[in-house]
Formats: structure tokens, sequence, C-alpha cells
């Protein structure tokens, strides 16, 4: 598939790399800043939230491309908010989940099963709920609360093209509510970085299309550090995953020091030809971690294909995350179009989910 990508209006001056995209990923992805302004705009109108005094802990239920929200959440976030945040990709909510919890449930289709029975269960214990959903049991169910729902999009072609619309809410409504003071101008930040990244990665040559090269068809380790560059790491396993239908792996520092460099000991002949590291830096890492980034490299050097390092850039840690989320995303697009795959549909996932509805094997 061929053609001149419309951003804004105006032409991206690229053609997009795609033979088969039958989705239009790619196109989804080109509009990410936008989606994101457009978020703002849908999250300011929501009315029926609970007050600053009322919460004693946050919670974001959700799964996949509709969980990264949560990941996101607690990336630029939870460090500065009065509250904790606890991240639930599950069927249950905490036991402590009450009357004094603000419940996020997250869900694109709003028929995740997991994340109905865990909002279900909030809702039971007491919790202010707050839906994020494109349709589906969840609103119905929203309905039936008379709880507060931040309708995404329908025409995102899928869930993992949804981060703008998906993870903006939550940051936007704790600000409405007093949690997270700031967050606006942080989202604002996010949308500037994310037009300059944009605007580079769809011109030809760009550096996307150069690390999908590098890569090849080697398994991608994407190690990057807490927080913010855990959420960034994962985004990229999961993109690549989902888009490229190939494997890939994360692991954040300083943890992965403690345990998986030993595991390279074994094995290189092997791992020289399967494994190439990237690794994903940001401002905000601990000195310690920066130091801990060249001692691996070093080690791990002489046992994988390669080692691939990708800066963020942008004006605080909500812009580099998305503008590291970015880079991932137009990375596993260049991984599936160099491979003649649709990054569109996955079948496997959803195969899976119909066993489960039907209650077969």
């Amino acid at each position: 598939m061929t053609g001149r990508v419309q951003v804004g209006g105006m032409p991206s001056g690229s053609s997009a790399p795609l033979p088969v995209d039958s989705l239009d990923m790619w196109g989804a992805t080109v509009g990410l800043p936008e989606q994101v302004e457009a978020a703002v705009s849908g999250a300011r109108a929501i009315t029926g939230l609970p007050s600053h005094e009322q919460v004693e802990n946050v919670v974001v239920l959700g799964m996949g491309g509709s969980g990264i929200a949560g990941d996101v959440l607690v990336a630029a976030a939870a460090p500065f908010m009065p509250v904790p945040v606890t991240v639930v990709k599950g069927y249950e909510p905490p036991d402590y989940v009450g009357t004094g919890s603000l419940v996020f449930a997250m869900s694109f289709s709003g028929d995740t099963e997991e994340t109905l029975e865990a909002a279900a269960a909030a809702f039971e214990s007491g919790a202010s709920l707050v839906v994020v959903a494109g349709g589906g049991e969840l609103v119905r169910l929203a309905g039936e609360w008379a709880v507060p729902v931040v309708r995404v999009p329908v025409d995102i072609p899928q869930p993992r093209a949804a981060l703008g619309a998906m993870a903006i809410p939550p940051l936007v409504l704790l600000e409405e509510i007093g949690l997270f003071p700031g967050a606006l101008q942080w989202v604002d930040q996010a949308v500037d970085q994310l037009r300059i990244r944009r605007d580079e990665l769809v011109q030809p040559g760009n550096r996307a299309e150069a690390l999908a090269r590098q890569i090849g068809r080697t398994i991608p380790l994407i190690h990057s550090s807490q927080d913010l560059g855990a959420a960034a790491a994962l985004r990229w396993k999961a993109q690549i995953n989902e888009n490229a239908k190939c494997p890939a792996f994360f692991n954040v520092y300083p943890e992965l020091c403690h345990n998986e460099v030993a595991g390279w000991g074994q094995h290189g002949d092997a791992t020289r030809q399967l494994i190439t590291l990237v690794n994903l830096r940001h401002d905000a890492e601990h000195p310690q971690v920066s130091r801990r980034f060249d001692l691996v490299a070093e080690v791990l050097r002489e046992v994988v294909a390669g080692v691939i390092e990708v800066r963020a850039a942008g004006e605080g840690d909500l812009a580099q995350l998305f503008d590291l989320a970015l880079i991932g995303d137009f990375v596993s697009l260049h991984l599936a179009g160099n491979e003649g795959i649709d990054p569109g549909p996955i079948p496997v996932l959803d195969e899976i989910k119909r066993h489960l509805s039907e209650g077969g094997a």
C-alpha cells in the first residue's frame, strides 16, 4: 500500500512503507499528536468526579493496549501524587479497594473480560469509578452504575493504536481533582515533542527505518530504567509482538543487574546470532543506572548481534515517554513492512478470546 500520508491536512513528504496495511495502522501512528490533543478535550468535559479529599488511592484496570495507560500514569504522575497508584492487569482489584478508591476502568473495546470483572468488583466495593472505553459492555454498565465515561473514538483501528486516547484522560482528570497539578502542561509538552518526532519519522531514510534494518530478523531485547523507561520498554515489546508478529522481550535497570546479566554466561554462540539489545535512554535516569547501561553494554557486546541506543527527547517525563513510544511504534511498523506482514490484524489473540468466550479448550 502506498500513498502520500496526510498530517493535519499537510502532506508528510513520505509514502507509507507498508506493502499491506489493511487497518491503516500507519495512519493511526502518524496521527498520535492530534489524538493526544483530542483526548484532552474529551476528558475536560467529564463531570461527576470525586473530590480530592475523598480519594485515598488510585487503581487503574486494563489489559494490553488499554492497560498501558496505567503504566503511563505510574511513570508520569505517580511520583508526584499524594496517594498511591496501582495498576491491575487481571480479573481482581486489590482487597483494599473501597469507598476511598478512585478506579479507572480502561477497555478500548469495552468488552475485555478481565477489566469487566475487576470493574464490577470495584463498583460493588464502593469505589468511585471512571470508565474509559469505546463502547461495549463496560459503557453499558457505566450507564447502569451512573459513573463518568470518557468515550474513545471509534475510528481508531486497534487498542494499541489508541495510546493517546487511553492514557491521557486519567492524567487530565487527576488534575481536575487536584491530585496531579500541572498535568495539562506536561501533556502540551508531550504534544510538541510528538509533532517534532512524527515529522522526522515520516521522512525517507529516517531513524526508525534504520533501527528496523539493524534489528532485522533478530529478536529485540529492550532494556531501560524503571518508571518512565519501563513503560517505554513495555510499549516497544508489545508493539513489536503485535505489529511485527515477532518475539521481543524487555527488562529494566537496576533489577536486571541482579539476575539477567548472569544469564549471558552461556550460549553466546547462539545469542550472538539471535538477540539485538536495544537500550532506551532518558533524562530521568539515576546516575548509577546510567553507569550500569555502560557496564552491561560492554559485557553484552560479545554475546549479542548488536547493541542499539535510542535516546528520548522532549521537555518533561511524559514528553520523553511518548517520544520513545512513538519511535518504537514506527520501528515495529517498519519491521512488519520489511517482512511483508500486515501489522493490523492479530488473529491468534482473537482466537484465544473466542475460545474463552465460548468456554472452549
